[in-house]
């Protein structure tokens, strides 16, 4: 069960970093000469993975993988193309078959099994990190043990429907079931759908998510909105029933709760799904709203969707990229990047970083492989990204109460409309950040909110740049606070007497 010190040390808004395990033990090994699993991987490598400024690890893709997805993939020359596209010397040990196309809920043993899982949460515990690790609700692969243990937890299929849709339908052990999916796309090939509405399967999540809370502090859900009544009813229609009187996640979030009540559960959403799935239990929800928004290059789309309810943006997980979007370095380029991971980190909510973002990879690889290209690190660009969490954590710029700021500009200079400042008070502290996201420079007036600035000489010193302001108190407040950046340029402002 977790531990009392996990329990406290994991906090509601958490910064967490997401590794690909696999592919980073394999370069622990490869680099260190040693090795055979987590249980192997010597201490300074995990003193690199605890980066200052995160709470969390979630070690991504440590379960059992399916030979069965595996050979399935394989047959795939659309997945193939992929492979090479990422890693053009892919050599079949390079894959290891996908993550999520979970064989069972139990370590991998090219990881070092239960043990080496054991003892890599050892190792965070012992820098002060928590653990996350993955949970896939929707499917599970074609050669799960389920399917033979417990048929009913899946959707089923007839000879007819296999002999007219065979992309849609599997034979295992002489069943038929439906293959995974979601509403707006073909079916996974690799995998066996569960039937969110059978009592079955409900029972048998609460099991699998109970144990897995044995291992680590936290589990991200993948594809979570698939299994609400209402998605799970359009994507089946009659073929999945009628819809039970209570929705999926809170009677099974409830029982795993009776076991691990500070369990930290983390949803992948879509579809404008997020609120929902807070009120249905989950304490983070992904934010790809703010990351489209981000990546379209609109600023306003980004102040509006920042004037959301503070309780509902805690519950929200900001990222600019993750095992499933294009590295950043790639999608941004540098300099936009690090003006987005300014204003990712002081928000209100979580914060996800990807392993490799730090250092500016630019290839992102698919997560069946278990090696990734060579890349050259981006060393200005990790020295950025280090700086930036240490002056968060320093800060402590993800405490106290945050306020989306209000900006203004002048007739002949409608610039002002490409920036987005907050501010976060604190009794201790009071810091204001202003992004620039556009490629122009960018004026404004910010009239900064605290009542007590009047009457008094203020220093604003940037944490990022070292740079130091003497400003009036009367002029922050009105006309507000004077800034000038220029393109993707940032200001991240510690303000004192």
């Amino acid at each position: 069960m977790t531990s009392p010190a996990s329990a406290r040390r994991v906090q509601r808004e958490p910064v967490v970093y997401e590794v690909n395990t696999l592919v980073w033990l394999g370069e622990v090994e490869r680099r260190h000469g040693r090795g055979a699993g987590l249980q192997d991987v010597p201490k300074e490598a995990w003193d690199e993975l605890a980066v200052p400024g995160t709470d969390v690890v979630w070690l991504m893709g440590v379960w059992r993988r399916s030979p069965a997805g595996r050979a399935i993939a394989l047959a795939n020359a659309g997945l193939l193309a992929s492979f090479r596209e990422a890693l053009p010397d892919v050599a079949d040990a390079d894959i290891a078959g996908s993550p999520y196309c979970v064989r069972d809920y139990v370590a991998d043993e090219r990881l070092g099994g239960e043990e080496g899982l054991a003892a890599a949460r050892a190792e965070l515990d012992r820098r002060g990190l928590g653990l996350y690790l993955d949970y896939v609700p929707n499917h599970v692969a074609p050669d799960h043990p389920w399917l033979a243990d417990r048929p009913d937890c899946f959707v089923q299929g007839t000879e007819a429907d296999l002999a007219a849709d065979p992309a849609a339908f599997i034979q295992v052990d002489g069943r038929i079931y439906a293959r995974g999916r979601d509403p707006f796309f073909p079916p996974w090939p690799d995998v066996v759908q569960l039937d969110a509405f059978a009592p079955e399967a409900r029972a048998a999540t609460a099991e699998a998510l109970a144990s897995i809370g044995d291992r680590c502090d936290g589990v991200r859900c993948d594809m979570a909105m698939l299994m609400m009544n209402d998605v799970f009813a359009r994507t089946w229609g009659p073929r999945a029933g009628p819809p039970p009187a209570a929705e999926f996640w809170p009677e099974v979030l409830e029982r795993v709760r009776d076991r691990h009540p500070d369990m930290t559960f983390m949803a992948e959403a879509y579809w404008d799904r997020e609120w929902a799935l807070q009120r249905q239990g989950f304490d983070l929800c992904y934010d790809k709203r703010l990351y489209d928004r981000i990546t379209g290059g609109d600023a306003g789309a980004v102040r509006d969707h920042l004037r959301a309810g503070v309780d509902y943006q805690r519950g929200l997980v900001r990222f600019l990229e993750n095992h499933d979007e294009p590295r950043a370095a790639a999608a941004l380029g540098p300099a936009r990047e690090r003006a987005a991971a300014v204003l990712a980190a002081v928000l209100p909510g979580a914060v996800l970083w990807h392993e490799g973002q730090f250092e500016g990879r630019r290839v992102r690889v698919p997560v069946f492989l278990a090696r990734r290209p060579d890349e050259p690190p981006d060393e200005a660009a990790r020295e950025f990204h280090h700086r930036l969490l240490a002056a968060v954590r320093d800060g402590r710029l993800r405490e106290g109460d945050w306020s989306l700021l209000d900006c203004s500009g002048w007739p002949d200079d409608p610039s002002y409309l490409g920036l987005v400042a907050m501010c976060r008070t604190s009794a201790e502290a009071r810091h204001v950040a202003v992004v620039n996201l556009t490629d122009r420079p960018a004026h404004a007036r910010i009239p900064l909110p605290w009542d007590d600035l009047r009457g008094r000489a203020w220093t604003l010193r940037d944490l990022l740049s070292g740079a130091v302001y003497e400003r009036d108190g009367d002029e922050l407040r009105d006309p507000g606070l004077y800034v000038e950046l220029g393109p993707w340029g940032t200001h991240l402002l510690a303000c004192a007497v």
